[in-house]
């Protein structure tokens, strides 16, 4: 009797070991042979939309997985009383021999064995999810129902363990194809953005970035726009302690004023016109990892005030809520601006300046880099051919030339850009580089709109607005340059889908009609 005691918590210990009902089913079996005259345990799964039935595990089989699949689809009457049988939660006994056509008896494959059968209904919540069944050499001893009554619920418990794996697989594979979909949109074989330049024009940076990395400090990377900071910020993430923890990147220019306490700190039910739910900011989602603020320098003064006491406390309370909440996360920020003249015309808080700027990391310009303009430009045109399912073309000597003679100001991004409108130009037949860079040319000889001086060093004053604009020219000058470049583009074609007036999005005779007023000659470009 002590042994039939036993037999229960032994159960359930195989089912809290083994998530997979196959291996749960394959064990338990072995343990009730001993009290049963046993033939084989087998686990039937409802699946209502379809009104089938099948075995998913079985005791004696290989694994505890069934041999064959003897799934059965049954008709809507049947399949409803099978329902109304399984809500009664009542073990059934049903030999062979018994003659017509029972709720259960579908539940019985024609291959399982033996002459007598122990059927139990397994039920989540008053909904059926499948049956146990007990396949008997011989008859039923006394009792034998009160045990098969006990094993229902930690079979049920394995059923459900079962279909909360497959719901796990099943969002791991929509993850995953919904990852190399986003991969194939970008031209990228992984995730991680590859680092060009680390023993280039990046040696330096990567050098502070290997010193910090493990030092879970706050850094501050200065660069102009496009430079690459988020590649640096997430290269300090990998290198730290933290790189197994979320990686949150925030565009702090892209928050409206009104709404930048809710996304960094989050906020409670009816703090706001709109907050019907609870929301966890990104210091929260951001909690053992890192948060990379770009472009700090948009935050409003405000704001600034909040950041620096959670990065002082390392607490937060959200908007409308009064319970501190603490928050383990390094902060990663970047600008393109020049903080420190921004201190000194109050438009920066100085005390945040000097909690962010622990340790500083100046990421150079693309046009200081000039000797990896080239190996970027190669990047780029590989990913590019994946990204638009184009013949891969690399850049010729005299395409890499041309990127090295040019200023960029729009530094790495800038350079991507140029790639894919060369490859989208060339259509597979080679990288149009001197037409992509005609599009970008005139602003080549444009300053970066926002300075960075190196920290420690008096910042110049910043350029005035009219300083950064660009010589005006007249409207008819720009129609012509902008006429001409369409021009350029489609080789001196003017009417049909691929022609200038279909890019110019006028009609082809007025087109014509301004050539003539602005003396364009689209033979010329024809002959290009």
């Amino acid at each position: 009797m002590a042994r039939i005691d036993s037999l229960l918590p032994a159960v359930w210990r195989e089912v809290s070991r083994h998530l997979e009902i196959g291996e749960s089913t394959a064990l338990i079996a072995g343990l009730l042979k001993e009290f049963l005259p046993l033939r084989e345990v087998l686990v039937r799964e409802f699946d209502a939309p379809h009104r089938r039935i099948s075995t998913i595990a079985a005791g004696f089989s290989r694994g505890g997985r069934p041999a064959a699949d003897d799934a059965v689809a049954l008709d809507p009457d049947p399949f409803r009383k099978l329902l109304t049988w399984s809500r009664k939660e009542a073990p059934t006994v049903w030999r062979r021999k018994e003659k017509g056509v029972l709720p259960w008896t579908s539940l019985i494959p024609e291959s399982a064995p033996g002459d007598e059968f122990l059927i139990g209904p397994l039920l989540d919540s008053q909904q059926p999810l499948g049956a146990l069944v007990l396949c008997l050499r011989g008859p039923v001893a006394a009792g034998v129902l009160d045990l098969v009554r006990d094993l229902l619920e930690p079979f049920t418990v394995a059923l459900q363990n079962e279909h909360r794996l497959r719901e796990l697989a099943k969002l791991r594979e929509s993850a995953e194809a919904d990852k190399q979909t986003l991969l194939h949109r970008l031209g990228r074989d992984q995730m991680d953005l590859p680092i060009i330049g680390v023993q280039g024009g990046l040696r330096h940076v990567m050098q502070r970035v290997a010193l910090v990395a493990g030092a879970d400090v706050p850094v501050l990377i200065l660069g102009e726009t496009g430079a690459g900071k988020e590649v640096i910020s997430r290269a300090i993430h990998s290198g730290s302690s933290r790189a197994a923890g979320p990686f949150i990147r925030v565009n702090c220019g892209a928050i409206p004023p009104e709404l930048v306490d809710s996304h960094l700190f989050g906020h409670e039910p009816g703090s706001f016109t709109g907050a019907v739910e609870q929301r966890k900011g990104w210091f929260e989602r951001a909690g053992g990892g890192t948060l990379f603020l770009d472009e700090i320098g948009e935050l409003p003064l405000p704001a600034q005030v909040r950041l620096l006491r959670v990065l002082q406390d390392g607490h937060l309370e959200r908007v409308g809520g009064q319970e501190l909440i603490h928050v383990d996360v390094r902060l990663v920020a970047a600008t393109h601006r020049d903080l420190a003249q921004m201190v000194r015309e109050g438009r920066f808080r100085e005390d945040l300046w000097y909690r962010i700027a622990v340790f500083p990391i100046l990421l150079p310009p693309l046009r200081e880099r000039a000797d990896d303009i080239p190996i970027l430009a190669e990047h780029f045109a590989r990913r590019a051919a994946v990204r638009f399912g184009l013949p891969l073309q690399l850049p010729a000597a005299e395409d890499a030339t041309l990127l090295k003679n040019y200023s960029w100001p729009g530094n790495v991004r800038e350079l991507a850009a140029v790639i894919n409108r060369a490859a989208i130009l060339g259509n597979g037949a080679g990288l149009q580089v001197a037409q992509a860079l005609g599009a970008a040319g005139s602003f080549a000889s444009q300053p970066p709109l926002s300075p960075v001086s190196h920290l420690g060093a008096s910042a110049p004053p910043l350029p005035s607005p009219a300083s950064r604009l660009p010589s005006v020219v007249s409207l008819n000058q720009a129609m012509r340059s902008h006429i001409e470049n369409a021009l350029s583009i489609t080789h001196g074609k003017i009417e049909g889908p691929a022609g200038a007036a279909a890019l110019l999005k006028i009609n082809p005779h007025t087109l014509r009609a301004r050539m003539r007023k602005l003396g364009i000659n689209w033979s010329g470009f024809r002959q290009r």
